[in-house]
């Protein structure tokens, strides 16, 4: 649920297929994705997992000098950073695909904050994602009735399970809009 528009999970499963059936990234590229807080971002994230590529979060409210540096540091395929281009993929009628996933595979690429000096891409495996994911479930589990409110920026950490864990679940997004 984002600004009041609900998305069922049929819906999240054939427009990522649409979008991860348009994206030129093989598997073990880099997808930039600097989307604000939004169905869109969901659907672009559940899309680069689908392709086989990593997500690169950019957060949109980051400074100019650090996104470039981010881009020019790790070099992505592509980036996803229109939410009318996203929209867009949900009315093609491109065929999805689901890549086998390694799971030693890079699932993302987050940046540390640079107070040490340059800020350095770390790299998060598949299985890393799924192990933490387990055990969430196990210490706190969530069932398709439950909520998960949304509110971390992308470019932490933590915003990965909350986007990650419900859909594992059946349970529910609730994006709190930007700011």
């Amino acid at each position: 649920r984002s600004d009041g528009v609900d998305l069922s999970y049929a819906e999240l499963d054939a427009w990522s297929d649409r979008l991860a059936a348009t994206l030129d990234a093989e598997p073990g590229a880099l997808v930039g994705v600097s989307l604000p807080r939004s169905l869109e971002l969901v659907v672009a994230l559940v899309a680069v997992a689908k392709s086989g590529a990593a997500f690169l979060p950019l957060d949109p409210d980051y400074p100019q000098d650090r996104l470039r540096y981010m881009i020019d540091d790790a070099r992505p395929a592509a980036v996803l950073d229109d939410p009318a281009a996203i929209r867009a993929a949900r009315d093609t009628r491109n065929a999805g695909h689901h890549r086998e996933i390694d799971t030693a595979s890079w699932a993302y690429v987050l940046y540390t904050s640079g107070s040490t000096g340059r800020p350095k891409g770390v790299a998060v495996p598949h299985a890393g994602i799924v192990n933490r994911i387990l055990w969430l479930q196990d210490a706190y589990p969530l069932a398709a009735h439950d909520r998960m409110l949304v509110k971390t920026p992308i470019s932490f950490d933590t915003s990965v399970w909350e986007v990650f864990w419900p859909l594992t679940t059946g349970a529910a997004l609730v994006m709190v809009p930007p700011g």
